[in-house]
């Protein structure tokens, strides 16, 4: 059952116990949303604790310092950022049947939860985040604003992606002016720095970029065997989806992640009208228009053929 942000704040006040559980390959905005909705339900009096499949990366550190809470059993669990229950990972078996809400901004969400707060509008899911503290009349605490802030920026690409709003740009003016954020120093950590064996793998899947249908669509591939040799942890690879639609001319780009064998994430972006949300959707997947992700299986060539063959449907159509 949908439901509005009036309505939201008022489940929120009334539930107790809460785990809040985050997706899979943790990004900005599922960590930012996470622990801010944890900080908010602390200050109405609500215990929580934030959990996920994975392991946080070290950059978001200044956001879950705070730590994920107390060890209790759960009487309301709460899913943010989370369009598809397969995003849970690990988490899926113990919680897909029994989320009490979710709060997301994916046009794409399966709508599995009992309660959905979803607005396909919202720049990133740490919007309606900020949207419920103001509802709820919570003061935000300087590390709130910082995971609000972050989630923005990450899911906007830095204020850039077709995705950025004004009420965006408001939310943001609204942290600066009244907390001590640091938002060069978070801008400068997300999108900046790199480590060296980063740097090393871009520049092997780079070379190793392949081009498809006139080179409207690119694709690299970064396979464990290219992680392990370059010592580049998993958790490393944030932004590297932006890589293959960096190439002028190219319509589709396309990042293949090995997960284990047999397994590959699928991260597709689109720089004009292509809606790879939809291209998703017919591989089990789903997310935005121009920013999308799926997983499939089979060998490396046999997930390469499937998903060239989506694309070139989609845009042949």
């Amino acid at each position: 059952m949908r439901i509005n942000l009036n309505e939201t704040a008022e489940f929120l006040k009334s539930c107790e116990d809460a785990v809040i559980i985050t997706h899979q390959s943790p990004d900005g905005d599922c960590i930012g949303a996470g622990f801010a909705l944890k900080d908010i339900l602390e200050a109405i009096g609500v215990r929580s604790r934030v959990v996920c499949s994975d392991e946080f990366p070290k950059r978001y550190d200044f956001m879950t310092e705070t730590g994920c809470g107390e060890d209790f059993q759960p009487k309301t669990v709460i899913a943010v950022d989370i369009a598809d229950t397969q995003l849970m990972g690990s988490l899926k078996d113990e919680f897909e049947n029994k989320v009490d809400l979710c709060i997301d901004h994916h046009i794409s969400n399966m709508e599995y939860a009992a309660k959905l707060f979803l607005n396909p509008e919202a720049s990133a899911t740490c919007e309606l985040i900020y949207e419920l503290a103001m509802c709820l009349g919570i003061k935000l605490t300087d590390h709130c604003a910082a995971c609000i802030y972050t989630g923005i920026a990450t899911d906007t690409g830095c204020f850039k992606y077709e995705c950025t709003t004004v009420r965006c740009h408001e939310i943001a003016a609204e942290l600066m002016k009244n907390h001590k954020l640091k938002y060069a120093a978070i801008n400068r950590e997300m999108f900046d720095v790199k480590s060296i064996g980063r740097l090393k793998m871009e520049r092997i899947v780079t070379d190793l970029m392949e081009y498809y249908l006139d080179n409207k669509v690119t694709m690299i591939c970064i396979t464990n065997n290219i992680l392990s040799e370059l010592g580049v942890d998993a958790n490393d690879l944030d932004g590297c989806a932006s890589i293959p639609l960096q190439v002028e001319g190219v319509e589709v780009g396309i990042t293949l992640k090995e997960r284990e064998d047999g397994v590959f994430k699928v991260s597709m972006r689109s720089a004009n009208d292509v809606n790879v949300s939809e291209i998703c959707k017919t591989l089990g997947g789903g997310g935005h228009v121009k920013a999308a992700g799926c997983l499939v299986t089979g060998t490396l060539d046999e997930a390469k053929t499937l998903i060239v063959e989506a694309v070139k449907k989609a845009l042949v159509d």
